[in-house]
């Protein structure tokens, strides 16, 4: 969404970048690493850092800080309100109950992928939980997404982009990342296999609504220990098939 200049609240704008500094790889930061990662002054680090915490938002020792509970605040209005996960989260149970595998409802954000729902076993990827961030490069749900754009849409998404390797099967090659793009396209479901995390794997489909938008991707992650990757298509990929034609009409 674009707005007006005079719109534009720029205060507000820097104490959420702040606040979107901290992650799984930093989860305290003092005002120097906080303002390298918000791009700010470290002294406008410091006072977006200090009146968070203030407010509740972050906790802190006095030179580190590090997120509070009170943050989840808003991912519980977003679950409590919004259609999508509210929508998928009984056929998420169902998937997961019959199978005993993992399932998530799956957005895209900007070059991450955020899950939104999920149901499933204790299988626990790396970083695999609610709300949890994943890159869409390495991803089988953010190349579906990606798929889901317009060819001159996903273009723009990827020109000058860096794929970071995250392991030694990670797809870094923009020529080649278009390639498979195309590939998802075409069979309208993804593999992907240790690219994200070594022995995992997954398959993911698209949500479309009633319109034909994609507007979510639907997984299943598992490991190869658990199931063969041949399997995977044969016996997992018709479930996300059959349970994506059904939510249709829900989304």
């Amino acid at each position: 969404m674009t707005i007006a200049h005079a719109d534009y609240i720029a205060g507000m704008a820097k104490g959420l970048a702040v606040l979107e500094s901290f992650d799984t790889q930093r989860q305290r930061l003092n005002a120097t690493l906080a303002a390298e990662r918000a791009g700010l002054t470290r002294a406008a680090a410091r006072r977006h850092l200090l009146t968070l915490a203030h407010l509740g938002y972050l906790e802190t020792d006095g030179s580190w800080f590090w997120l509070a509970p009170k943050v989840l605040r808003f991912s519980g209005s977003y679950l409590a309100s919004a259609r999508l996960p509210r929508a998928v989260q009984p056929t998420l149970n169902r998937l997961a109950g019959a199978t005993g595998e993992s399932f998530s409802a799956v957005v895209l954000d900007g070059d991450h992928v955020v899950i939104v729902a999920r149901s499933g076993s204790a299988l626990q990827a790396y970083g695999l939980h609610l709300g949890a961030r994943l890159p869409a490069h390495a991803t089988s749900t953010g190349r579906v997404l990606l798929a889901g754009k317009g060819r001159a849409e996903f273009s723009a998404w990827l020109k000058g982009r860096e794929l970071p390797r995250l392991t030694g099967h990670t797809t870094v090659d923009a020529r080649g990342f278009r390639a498979l793009i195309e590939q998802v396209r075409q069979q309208d479901y993804c593999v992907a296999s240790q690219e994200h995390e070594l022995g995992v794997q997954a398959v993911a489909v698209p949500l479309r609504n009633m319109d034909g938008r994609t507007v979510a991707a639907l997984n299943v992650v598992t490991t190869r220990e658990r199931v063969e990757p041949r399997a995977l298509q044969r016996d997992l990929l018709p479930l996300l098939l059959e349970a994506a034609r059904e939510l249709r009409p829900l989304l």
